[in-house]
């Protein structure tokens, strides 16, 4: 940690003041500002402005100083060029992006347009999520984090997956400054990581403050979290940021966060927060192309799987921010070469493992697809796969959270599904568990459930998409009240019997007592099965390749479109 001491520049005090200023006076004149945040429309530089910013009159007068943020985020182990999906004039469109040596090759040629003033940073849930990942316990994505060059890393609601111990085995690996100002070693309350991280870049001193998901122990199975304690931000926050601001003399600050779009804009509108710059977000794979402005920040998050890279450039003149450009680029192999000492250190890591990720488990003809928030077909197969295995009344999936679409080949008609890719959609391999419960538990389940999801109170949202399931159909109302969403619940084709017993199969989340199964209370006959998760779609995909899943209106909503892709409404950001 950084402890030199720079001349407070005083100069962005007065930059907040003026912009609250500004904002309140805007909300009582009642400017179409939401409470939640303002929705402020910006500028979308194009490729070659942002290249270009160097060349501004403040830069060329050598009064200014130009810096530059590169962050990523949600990688997941996603090592491989991939198909990603797009949102072109309204339709769904997919094209190839991502790869660790694409993403190499593409930051090292963004850091060598301002190569002594840039700083590239990811915001987590990197070590997990692929097949070498999963099987390595994170050990094997070190070393290509380590040899793209990071400068500062975020831990991920995922990264405790493996449990504490190789949590922290993993992320002292990386070489970069780690950060977390809310997670502790429970036994004795001192934090786990630095909380905050500056530098002196450009001329200008910065300050990244670090947060992980709270509820990451609640959303990931609790065994994950053993030894672990997590506060909110609002614990601590101030203290770092007024640190950073008068003891760091701080010029800038910023908060690198891991809690998902909604909970960030929330977070962006509380004043504890006031005197931070940008909540470089996480969490959610949210595409943000132009920052969301709260009343205290502006909020981005920069997708998912290393398909994209997030780009901020400043210039500072006399403490004074007189410029300031954001863009989400597309990590293209199509526009980057792929990184020859990158593809040797993948080669190399996948080696003890390729010839089990490799093996062909199965095909599709239609999309595997997870992104849309209702219902998807990837998630239909598996809870399809897991009906017909253990044939209860209902089969759920927690949706686990996002995986790269895969895309058949058009001449071929199919896409292979291979080992690799069943990690990336499970990634990790839980135990079948079956359970009684009633029909009064189930829809009081689903309430709870819709709240997480889409809940008014941004801070309440715990960043996942709806319940996945098979044997049942829903309908709600998003914008109902809290308790009260529900319209209709059927199992198999008949309305739901509140007082009826109805049986129940999932995954098993470790560390979860008996009498809880997937996030549904007081359970009864509850019973682990012989077999996993990756079994059971093993098996399926044997029986029935080639598949052609696909969204069937098992969840659907009075108010939102079947092909919904965000949980943020009221705010100009549509992902696409």
């Amino acid at each position: 940690m950084d402890k030199d001491h720079q001349p407070h520049q005083s100069g962005f005090c007065h930059t907040h003041s003026s912009r609250r200023e500004f904002l309140r006076s805007a909300a009582i004149l009642g400017g179409g500002l939401s409470l939640l945040g303002i929705n402020v429309a910006g500028s979308i530089p194009k490729d070659n402005e942002l290249s270009n910013i160097k060349h501004s009159r403040a830069i060329q007068s050598g009064k200014a100083n130009h810096f530059t943020i590169l962050y990523t985020a949600d990688i997941h182990a996603q090592l491989h060029t991939h198909d990603e999906l797009f949102i072109e004039h309204g339709q769904v469109v997919y094209k190839k992006r991502g790869g660790f040596s694409v993403l190499k090759t593409m930051l090292h040629q963004l850091k060598a347009e301002n190569p002594q003033n840039t700083i590239i940073i990811d915001a987590g849930d990197c070590f997990q999520g692929g097949g070498v990942a999963a099987l390595s316990r994170g050990k094997k994505i070190v070393p290509l984090i380590n040899n793209i060059g990071y400068d500062l890393i975020l831990p991920g609601n995922w990264e405790v997956v493996y449990g504490k111990k190789m949590m922290m085995k993993d992320m002292n690996g990386y070489k970069a400054a780690k950060i977390c100002a809310n997670m502790f070693h429970d036994e004795n309350g001192e934090l786990i990581f630095n909380p905050y991280w500056t530098v002196q870049i450009g001329g200008t001193k910065i300050g990244f403050i670090g947060y992980n998901d709270p509820l990451t122990y609640k959303r990931q199975s609790p065994a994950y979290s053993k030894g672990i304690k997590f506060t909110e931000p609002e614990a601590n926050v101030a203290h770092y940021i007024r640190k950073l601001r008068d003891d760091e003399k701080c010029s800038m600050v910023f908060l690198v966060t891991h809690m998902g779009l909604g909970q960030q804009i929330d977070l962006a509108n509380r004043a504890y927060v006031e005197g931070a710059d940008y909540i470089l977000g996480a969490d959610t794979h949210e595409r943000v192309r132009k920052p969301i402005q709260g009343q205290y920040a502006k909020v981005t998050e920069p997708g998912s799987f290393g398909s994209f890279v997030a780009r901020l450039d400043f210039i500072i003149e006399d403490e004074v921010i007189k410029d300031q450009q954001y863009q989400l680029l597309d990590v293209d192999p199509d526009r980057y070469k792929p990184d020859v000492e990158m593809e040797m250190l993948l080669r190399k890591a996948y080696r003890p493992y390729n010839h089990t990720l490799s093996k062909v488990i199965g095909r599709t003809k239609t999309p595997l697809v997870r992104y849309y928030i209702l219902e998807t077909p990837m998630d239909n197969m598996i809870t399809d796969a897991i009906m017909w295995k253990i044939k209860p009344d209902i089969a759920l999936s927690n949706g686990f959270r996002f995986c790269p679409p895969l895309v058949p080949d058009r001449e071929k008609g199919f896409a292979e599904i291979t080992n690799d890719y069943l990690w990336s959609m499970l990634p990790v391999d839980s135990q079948a568990r079956q359970a009684t419960v009633t029909g009064e538990q189930l829809w009081q389940w689903m309430e709870k459930e819709l709240e997480n999801v889409f809940s008014q109170n941004l801070s309440e949202r715990l960043g996942g998409w709806v319940v996945r399931f098979s044997g049942m159909k829903v309908n709600f109302t998003m914008r109902a009240k809290s308790g009260e969403r529900i319209n209709s619940m059927d199992v198999k084709g008949v309305p739901i019997d509140l007082k009826k017993n109805y049986t129940v199969a999932a995954c098993e989340r470790e560390g979860d007592p008996d009498g809880l199964l997937c996030r549904i209370e007081n359970v009864v006959n509850s019973a682990p099965l012989k077999f996993t998760l990756h079994n059971i779609i093993l098996e399926y995909l044997q029986a029935f390749s080639p598949i052609s899943p696909k969204i069937e209106g098992r969840m659907t909503a009075t108010d939102i479109p079947q092909d919904l892709l965000t949980q943020v409404e009221g705010f100009d950001y549509e992902f696409r």
